[in-house]
């Protein structure tokens, strides 16, 4: 049985709320994490597993495209590993650009990782309320049904450049950070 199933059974889970998450909680996530593995980054330029790869990266993240298909070559110039088993060293975050359908063996992946990660992340329309407790019962944060690279830029102020929304209103001037038009968390421990 898989070990979601028997945690159920058991009435060993946590109900966490996944339907809305505070902008805090979101912003420390982002700021506690320094590496990403993300599974099904791709190599094509216009997939948005690439953009958030390369966004990611461009914000000092250090990423870990996990394909099979492209293993052992680079996406947004980071080595390419088949599974989180080929992974050279622990990440803080697993970013999940699979269908729901994939879920179930991508949690168990991930279990039995030597170290887990601290966050799982799952991007836009990927959710699975069952898996998350379960990854929340061995005290991995999980967020689901957002992509963060939208929620950085929303939270940094940068996806109003564009024209969104970001659903915060403020009179402070965000700290610009290193680069080209690059806006941080807003935490000076963070590398920016």
């Amino acid at each position: 049985m898989p070990f979601w199933k028997a945690a159920i059974l058991n009435g060993k889970m946590n109900s966490g709320d996944h339907d809305t998450y505070l902008d805090a909680h979101i912003r420390s996530v982002l700021q506690s994490v320094k590496s990403v593995a993300i599974i099904g980054a791709s190599a094509n330029k216009v997939r948005p597993s690439y953009f958030v790869a390369t966004y990611l990266q461009d914000k000092h993240y250090e990423i870990f495209p996990i394909n099979p298909g492209h293993a052992g070559n680079t996406i947004s110039d980071a080595m390419t590993y088949a599974s989180l088993a080929d992974l050279p060293k622990p990440v803080d975050m697993v970013d999940i650009f699979r269908r729901n359908e994939e879920l179930p063996r991508i949690a168990s992946e991930i279990m039995k990782m030597p170290v887990l990660p601290k966050v799982v992340w799952m991007q836009l329309t990927i959710r699975d309320d069952a898996i998350a407790q379960a990854l929340e019962m061995a005290g991995i944060t999980v967020i689901m049904n957002r992509c963060p690279k939208i929620e950085y830029a929303r939270l940094c102020g940068e996806i109003n450049w564009v024209g969104y929304n970001r659903r915060t209103i403020s009179a402070r001037k965000p700290k610009l950070a290193g680069g080209y038009q690059h806006f941080g968390l807003g935490n000076e421990d963070f590398p920016s």
